[in-house]
């Protein structure tokens, strides 16, 4: 019995002096990153061997990442397909039309074909410019458009997965509207 207590203080001894040894290595290594990260005391922060002043590396900490929304590459799908894409949340995405179903579909007066959009999420919006805009064709979600003609704003819903008429199509007057923002929800 008395072997048995033994081997269990022992036991417990041997563990204690290890965690004192793991809490005593990460200290160690804790106040080692410390020394590197703020330099050794009475040092030159500046001062390299040569005694000569010398630069920092990475000059100071890196900025933060802001998102700022804007659509990537918008210049050059301009230069190449003439569509001003601004901003979105990235859930509304410019797509190829013959690259699947459930596209939206922007047909404008001048231009032969279809723009088709790909949305995913749960909602999403884009800013964009597309000039005499008359009829939509929406998809699983439900989608909102703003569209402009001069200074006034119409807003339009579109129905799902069916052609919608919108702009001059659904204007009286026969105006020509600019498409400026598309919004989806499912």
């Amino acid at each position: 019995m008395k072997a048995r207590v033994r081997t269990a203080l022992q036991a417990r001894t041997s563990r204690g002096r290890l965690v004192r040894r793991v809490v005593g290595l990460a200290a160690t290594a804790a106040l080692g990153w410390l020394v590197v990260a703020q330099g050794l005391p009475g040092a030159s922060a500046g001062a390299g061997a040569s005694g000569a002043d010398a630069a920092p590396v990475a000059g100071e900490a890196p900025g933060y990442a802001v998102e700022d929304f804007g659509y990537p590459q918008a210049d050059k799908i301009l230069a190449e397909q003439g569509i001003v894409l601004k901003r979105g949340d990235g859930h509304i995405t410019l797509a190829d039309c013959a690259s699947g179903t459930g596209l939206l579909q922007v047909m404008a007066r001048e231009r032969s074909a279809s723009i088709c959009f790909k949305t995913v999420g749960n909602s999403g919006w884009l800013t964009l410019e597309i000039p005499s805009v008359y009829v939509m064709k929406g998809n699983d979600y439900a989608t909102q458009v703003d569209m402009t003609v001069g200074s006034e704003e119409k807003s339009f819903d579109i129905t799902k997965n069916t052609w919608t008429p919108v702009g001059e199509s659904a204007d009286e007057q026969g105006r020509e509207f600019m498409l400026m923002e598309i919004r989806t929800a499912k």
